[in-house]
């Protein structure tokens, strides 16, 4: 039986993870709401370790940061903007003119500057952790990738997700979801690497 091989493989796509001096870091949503909130995920603390050794790499080689987060309106029940749980963690807190982006929805780029702040860089090619695997970094994954014309990084490790109910019935667990997600992204979208090692 022939081994699988992704549609990226299979147009001849570069495989190996974007090149840092020609990137910039995108974090996507690594807020407390995903730790103590009404939405915790699975291994997200150790997600957010992963990613705290991305950025400690971007900064020690000169790639740009963009912050992420997600705010929904005054009072709801998700990522209230009155509450500290639109907070990103404390081993990702931006430092220096890093920007910090606000938005409403799954996809960054929409309602945002990412867009105008990457191309502002001079960079073409993006790197991307954050949360959640399956909706908001794979929203913005594939954005970027067909919307944009980025050359796209994902950073397995560095990514979490949660539980899903089956609309087919049952519960689909968090790790499935997650594999799954990078699956679909590695397919069409994406290098998807396990962790910050990729670039030794």
């Amino acid at each position: 039986m022939t081994k699988p091989q992704s549609l990226l493989q299979l147009v001849g796509a570069p495989g190996h993870p974007s090149p840092l001096a020609q990137s910039a870091l995108v974090l996507i949503d690594i807020q407390r709401e995903y730790l103590d909130g009404a939405l915790p995920l699975d291994k997200v603390r150790e997600a957010a370790g992963e990613a705290a050794k991305l950025l400690e790499l971007a900064r020690r080689n000169g790639v740009p940061v963009i912050h992420i987060v997600h705010a929904e309106a005054d009072g709801g029940p998700l990522f209230n903007p009155a509450t500290r749980n639109i907070d990103l963690l404390a081993e990702v807190a931006p430092q220096g003119h890093e920007p910090v982006l606000r938005k409403a929805f799954a996809n960054a780029f929409i309602g945002t500057e990412l867009d105008a702040k990457v191309k502002a860089t001079g960079r073409s090619e993006l790197i991307i952790a954050g949360n959640m695997t399956h909706l908001c970094v794979s929203a913005t994954a594939r954005a970027a990738a067909e919307q944009y014309g980025y050359r796209v990084t994902v950073v397995a490790d560095a990514t979490a997700t949660r539980d899903l109910p089956n609309p087919l019935g049952g519960v689909v667990a968090a790790e499935t979801v997650r594999q799954t997600a990078l699956t679909e992204l590695a397919d069409g979208f994406a290098v998807v690497v396990k962790d910050t090692g990729a670039w030794g």
